[in-house]
């Protein structure tokens, strides 16, 4: 089986784990509290992403012109989306009474996405042990995210098909990431490599900051609900030594 294949292959399983949290999601109603600690879980893990798989192979290149003008464009990126998003949310609630969706959070998450599977192309590139590893741990990761997308996305009155057509929309842009990260990327320059994943760096940073925990701060919260940011944290760096 060549590398391509296995990419195609293992990039599945991220994809079907998104999924299947949405189903949980959908098909048990979750309290706040727990809607609360699954976005600080997910919070977590996506933490310990940038600070496992991404931050240690952007520091040791030592391109700070590159780190510095991708990570700018991902903050810039990021602040146009949140504008954007808050507008056509605003307008949307003015046009009906059921909430509008977290544009945002969706988009934000469509992003982390994509840079997830640019991840797991570049790990196959640099060898397959290391992309397996990377598609398990990634799988738990989205399994995680896809619940918190039908957490965040009760509040709005869409049917459980619409929330199953964003988790495959979401799912679909994690293979498309994974199919570019070893056709393109893996090819790239390593001054270009280091743009994109500071573009990235910023995105996932963005996501955890200024979506995820926002969304769960809205419950009122408990030291349990404050300890699954740090236990995501935890078991994701514990994948990413095994690794």
């Amino acid at each position: 089986m060549t590398k391509f294949l296995d990419v195609i292959l293992y990039a599945l399983i991220p994809v079907i784990s998104i999924v299947l949290g949405g189903i949980v999601g959908l098909f048990r109603k979750p309290s706040g509290v727990f809607r609360s600690s699954v976005l600080h879980f997910a919070a977590g893990v996506v933490f310990s992403v940038v600070a496992v798989e991404l931050l240690p192979d952007i520091i040791k290149e030592h391109k700070p012109i590159e780190v510095g003008i991708g990570f700018g464009l991902g903050i810039v990126t990021m602040l146009f989306i949140k504008y954007f998003a808050e507008k056509f949310e605003s307008k949307s609630e003015e046009n009906r009474n059921a909430k509008a969706l977290p544009m945002g959070l969706l988009i934000a998450l469509g992003i982390d996405m994509v840079i997830d599977g640019l991840l797991l192309g570049v790990g196959f590139a640099a060898g397959n042990i290391e992309g397996i590893l990377l598609s398990i741990a990634l799988a738990f990761e989205v399994f995680s995210l896809g619940l918190a997308v039908v957490l965040a996305c009760s509040k709005s009155n869409i049917s459980k098909q619409k929330n199953l057509i964003i988790l495959f929309v979401l799912g679909l842009m994690f293979f498309a990431g994974a199919v570019l990260g070893i056709t393109l990327l893996s090819s790239l320059s390593q001054e270009m490599l280091e743009l994109v994943l500071s573009f990235g760096l910023a995105a996932l940073l963005f996501l955890v900051t200024e979506e995820l925990l926002i969304e769960a701060h809205e419950e009122k919260e408990t030291l349990l609900q404050t300890s699954m940011f740090f236990i995501g944290f935890l078991i994701f760096l514990l994948v990413g030594m095994v690794t």
